[in-house]
């Protein structure tokens, strides 16, 4: 005759495990090394928004307020150059409005009503945009090491460019290139 306890009898006499309280048992997890990101900061200092103005996907500047709003009415300047749209009344400041491919040598693509001004900066530093759409949120973008060929007058004012998706997004400085076209405009 088996005179061992069967193992049934262990389960039954066994002292069931301590539960740990979860915050206690995620402390506890130590995730493998293959699994933790390399260059989180990185990434997190890529997040941006980008718009579209013709073939160009460019990045608004970090840290710089914008909002983007209806084309509203623009009052001309007379013998302003044909990029410069006018200057239009936001909550009581007077911001110029470009029109952005013009300013480069190219055409606009969309004529329609509907169009979007997007607004960079605040005050006297407020500057428009004709936009092709809403701008979007881009996360984790990739630094490229070559910048695609950009017209002269861009050049300059884009410093870097990333890649998100197959798309390659620039690093628009809007502060310098709109005070280069002003004194181009002079």
């Amino acid at each position: 005759m088996n005179t061992e306890p069967s193992s049934e009898h262990h389960q039954r006499n066994a002292v069931a495990p301590e539960w740990l309280s979860p915050s206690a048992a995620l402390g506890r997890f130590t995730p493998p090394k293959d699994l933790l990101q390399t260059g989180v900061q990185e990434v997190a200092e890529f997040s941006r928004y980008g718009f579209k103005v013709s073939t160009f996907s460019l990045l608004i500047k970090a840290h710089i307020a914008s909002e983007v709003i209806r084309l509203p009415a623009v009052s001309t300047l007379p013998g302003s150059a044909p990029w410069m749209m006018g200057l239009m009344n936001l909550r009581g400041n007077l911001v110029p409005l470009f029109d952005l491919p013009l300013a480069l040598g190219m055409t606009r693509s969309d004529q329609g009503q509907g169009r979007l001004a997007l607004i960079l900066d605040k005050g006297e530093n407020a500057v428009g945009m004709v936009i092709d759409g809403f701008p979007q949120p881009l996360l984790a973008l990739r630094p490229i090491v070559n910048l695609p060929q950009l017209p002269a007058l861009l050049q300059e004012h884009v410093h870097a460019g990333y890649v998100k998706d197959d798309q390659v997004w620039l690093d628009f400085n809007h502060e310098s290139f709109f005070e280069k076209l002003a004194l181009t405009a002079a």
